[in-house]
């Protein structure tokens, strides 16, 4: 996927001026596909289909803050976990596995790691002594909060152009439909 950097603004930022710009008429165009608005009846399949939007967005939005996180001496996973528990929420290694985008395997040698350096703690699950929780350590705290305050600022720089309500109404969205496609742990 190529990705426009002519240095006329970013591809989100001429995308929220072009929404405010005008309002898109979601009735099919005579001769166009049945539900294919009319604005994007011209454009590529990928530019029109939402698993691509999708990756491509979080490529390039994350990417940004991505850089962030490796400069503080995270991974992006190891970023993800401590975001996650932030506040004292425990996880079990399982949801912390899906959460970090990492398998299984891999998840433990992390968690293994960040245990090793103070991040976080494993506890025993008092309810089924099969599963292990997870719950972050003050110095995990510690390393994550400035982060979550960056991240909370990028998010900001990112979402300004379309607006409070049209950014909230995209995020309730995506926990929606994360929310009906994760699998139950």
């Amino acid at each position: 996927m190529q990705v426009d950097d002519t240095g006329s603004g970013s591809t989100l930022q001429r995308a929220a001026a072009a929404a405010s710009q005008r309002s898109v008429d979601l009735a099919a165009a005579p001769g166009s596909a049945p539900g294919v608005c009319p604005a994007v009846a011209d454009l590529p399949f990928v530019d029109t289909y939402l698993p691509a939007l999708l990756a491509q967005a979080s490529e390039l939005i994350s990417g940004e803050f991505h850089r962030v996180v490796q400069a503080h001496g995270l991974s992006v996973p190891e970023w993800r976990v401590l975001a996650t528990l932030s506040g004292g929420h425990t996880l079990t290694t399982g949801k912390l596995a899906q959460v970090s985008l990492t398998k299984g395997p891999t998840a433990t040698r992390m968690l293994d790691r960040m245990e090793a350096r103070g991040q976080v703690e494993r506890l025993p699950d008092t309810a089924d002594r099969r599963v292990t929780r997870v719950r972050i350590t003050p110095e995990g705290q510690r390393t994550v909060s400035a982060l979550i305050d960056l991240a909370r600022a990028h998010e900001q720089r990112v979402l300004e152009p379309f607006g409070l309500q049209q950014a909230e109404a995209l995020k309730e969205t995506l926990r929606g439909m994360i929310e009906a496609r994760r699998p139950k742990t």
